[in-house]
């Protein structure tokens, strides 16, 4: 069991049959009153935050989350296939359970699954990915005053917003956390 006293950031906890990841904490001791623990947790199934309140003498139970380093082999139409890469067992993943990792997901990609009592609660991609664009409005020359973008799509169907030099078949760097556009490789 772990303490309120014990609260770090990133630190992971069970409540109510659901895992919560701490993002911020903080010790409150009132001039009137008992002291409390204020958290801001997140909750890693369906990333909703919530704050909540804790007696300093409350114990919580630890989440163990277990993280397995796993390549994308290929989407069957209904289900993403992966490997463990330590083991080499194959196994699949469901559209629910990739979330929005799909819109970055190429073949033979490395990420990693973290799961809870068996089940897939997030998929962390590499920070930037390298995706092809295979549409975009041709650039016009002199149109760059206005400093803006034009959207392109990429190899995997996301929609990015891009400078305006940027043609069909160049290859992008991207932001997977943000989804912004990095640059040019």
């Amino acid at each position: 069991m772990i303490s309120t006293s014990d609260f770090r950031t990133g630190l992971t906890v069970e409540i109510d049959n659901d895992v919560y990841q701490i993002i911020e904490f903080q010790h409150v001791k009132p001039g009137k009153g008992a002291a409390f623990v204020r958290t801001k947790m997140r909750n890693m199934r369906t990333g909703a935050v919530i704050e909540r309140t804790f007696n300093p003498n409350e114990k919580l139970a630890p989440a163990r989350i277990e993280r397995q380093e796993v390549q994308y082999l290929y989407n069957d139409g209904e289900s993403y296939n992966m490997m463990n890469m330590e083991t080499y067992d194959q196994f699949t993943v469901s559209k629910a359970d990739m979330g929005d990792a799909i819109k970055w997901l190429k073949e033979n990609m490395t990420l990693t699954i973290a799961s809870f009592n068996g089940n897939i609660i997030a998929v962390d991609l590499p920070n930037t990915v390298e995706l092809a664009v295979v549409e975009t409005a041709p650039g016009i020359k002199g149109d760059t005053a206005s400093g803006g973008g034009k959207p392109a799509t990429l190899e995997t169907g996301a929609v990015i917003n891009v400078p305006f030099f940027v043609n069909i078949g160049d290859v992008l760097q991207v932001d997977t956390r943000t989804g912004n556009y990095v640059k040019r490789v």
